[in-house]
């Protein structure tokens, strides 16, 4: 198992103590980033102060990034699976 890297992250004018997996931190520096964006986004666009609204708005965000891929996967999986279908239907026939 590898050693376990310890960072800190800021976000929101707070830092908070990691300990992760070094394949990790990448990926949880580029959110951290992401977050730090947002928020100043949401603290220009709407100005907004507190900082716990504008965390929601952020986690909101997100969260509707994660579900609007997962519909569109599955959109994608749909279709896929509709031509898949037509081409099995064509061959089929073919072969008949």
């Amino acid at each position: 198992m590898a050693d376990k890297l310890k960072i800190k992250l800021s976000i929101a004018d707070r830092v908070y103590p990691l300990t992760i997996n070094p394949e990790q931190e990448e990926g949880l520096r580029k959110a951290a980033k992401k977050i730090e964006v947002m928020i100043k986004q949401f603290e220009q666009s709407y100005a907004v102060r507190d900082k716990q609204d504008v965390l929601a708005m952020c986690a909101l965000q997100f969260a509707a990034q994660v579900e609007q891929k997962s519909i569109d996967k599955e959109d994608d999986m749909d279709k896929v699976a509709n031509r898949l279908n037509a081409l099995n239907d064509l061959l089929h026939d073919h072969l008949s």
